[in-house]
């Protein structure tokens, strides 16, 4: 099951992850190979968070989350689906050792008023599907790189990296943009193409459909924006060598600019209509509305 309800494809190459049992024992070195947080998909409609927690608190001290848990104040995951959050990575490996495979996906058994032992999806998140370096001879460029929004949870790096190069060509790295603390996607990712042909082809599609088994879901596509670059028309002169806020998208200019270059080129005829983007929080390009001084 993906974050939404609907059925997930695969839980990634598991493989690897299921040699060799995890080392718990206090004070003694381990890799970290997945997220804390944990997927569980087709959970029954009447099991509770009490219930669930009980049938994963064998593997370590949980909380059990999911989408605004806290405004609506309800006991039941509403749409069959929940997160658990494990106080120690640790955990996460046991679950996955221990869990039982069914067409390439991890199954664990949960029970309910109603249900006795119903098989519930675990989708933990691997690490190692956070980048996809798909060409490690091409530095990576910045300013031929892409943002991805609205990237399903279930796609790993390397299939976002395949479906982008079959589209346009070109493709260096993918990432996955995960939050810093529990490591797990965030709905996002990030492109880097070898060539400015195929980054332009792109960020002018606006919109891009990722379909990969079961995922079909249209996203969309905007330049990376960095919040370290100068001007590129002035080099920090006009603006006291501070970094430029805004980056034009429009492909005839493809530039970072202060307020003053801004204002300036973009009052000449058929650029008035450009729109700024800037960095925005969780690296998301915003545009922004400019106001002439």
């Amino acid at each position: 099951l993906v974050d939404d309800g609907s059925i997930d494809q695969s839980v990634g190459n598991l493989s690897g992850s299921l040699r060799g049992s995890p080392n718990s024992q206090p004070g003694v070195e381990h890799s970290e190979r997945f997220s804390r947080k944990v997927f569980v998909g087709g959970l029954p409609p009447d099991i509770d968070e009490e219930e669930i927690t009980a049938a994963f608190r064998r593997f370590g001290p949980l909380v059990v989350d999911w989408p605004h848990k806290a405004e609506s104040k309800s006991y039941f995951p509403p749409k069959g689906y929940c997160f658990l959050i494990f106080q120690d990575e640790l955990s996460v490996q046991a679950l996955v050792e221990i869990s039982f495979i069914d067409d390439d996906k991890l199954y664990w058994c949960v029970s309910s008023p109603t249900m006795k032992e119903k098989p519930v999806q675990i989708r933990p998140w691997s690490l190692s599907d956070s980048d996809f370096v798909m060409d490690g001879s091409q530095p990576l460029d910045p300013r031929k790189t892409i943002f991805v929004g609205g990237v399903p949870r279930p796609l790993r790096a390397v299939e976002l990296a395949m479906i982008m190069d079959r589209l346009y060509g070109g493709v260096c790295y993918a990432g996955i943009d995960t939050d810093p603390e529990l490591k797990y996607p965030k709905g996002a990712g990030r492109v880097a193409f070898s060539n400015q042909q195929s980054y332009i082809a792109a960020i002018s599609a606006r919109f891009v459909q990722l379909q990969h088994g079961d995922i079909d879901k249209r996203v969309e596509v905007k330049p990376y924006v960095l919040d370290d670059q100068m001007c590129d028309e002035c080099q920090g002169a006009r603006c006291g060598g501070k970094f430029a806020p805004f980056f034009c998208a429009n492909v005839t200019c493809l530039q970072y600019y202060c307020e003053y270059c801004w204002a300036q080129i973009h009052s000449r005829p058929g650029r008035e209509f450009h729109k700024p983007l800037v960095k925005e929080g969780a690296d998301r390009p915003r545009a922004v509305p400019f106001r002439w001084c």
